[in-house]
């Protein structure tokens, strides 16, 4: 009985120790070179439908809308944008909600700064520089289609 004793104790001592800090420093969520790709060709497609048309991009923002915000797509009243994202500055970003909203989004929320150009026709109306908020979910990436002002 004694010995069952002393087997318990010292396996409840090696569980303690578990429980201890790790050693090191924190670090921020890197993502892989796959993930990163996957970003760049979620703005190189919505790029793309934009100079197929407004209807044609309008579709991919509907279709690339986080599936929990879906009712919430903006129209572009037939323009179209251009995102030109600056790839070093992509980051988590994990206390954001949508504006409007109090939860964070499922999912990995990422933020990235970016000129948007805003184009009626072939006509360039507007550009502004500004941050865009994307999300991997499901190993898919979604987006927050942008709304126009007024």
């Amino acid at each position: 009985m004694a010995e069952r004793i002393a087997v318990l104790l010292a396996s409840l001592a090696l569980l303690a120790g578990c429980a201890g800090p790790v050693a090191g420093t924190a670090r921020p969520v890197q993502l892989g070179d796959g993930d990163r790709a996957k970003f760049k060709a979620y703005y190189e497609r919505l790029n793309k439908a934009g100079d197929e048309g407004a209807s044609q991009q309008q579709k991919l923002l509907k279709d690339t809308q986080h599936p929990d915000f879906r009712q919430k797509t903006c129209d572009l009243r037939g323009a179209t944008i251009k995102v030109e994202p600056t790839w070093s500055t992509l980051r988590m970003d994990a206390d954001w909600a949508p504006p409007g909203e109090k939860a964070h989004p499922r999912g990995n929320v990422y933020v990235v700064a970016v000129t948007v150009t805003l184009r009626q026709e072939d006509a360039v109306i507007g550009s502004q520089i500004g941050s865009l908020h994307v999300v991997m979910l499901d190993d898919e990436v979604y987006g927050f289609a942008p709304c126009l002002g007024g």
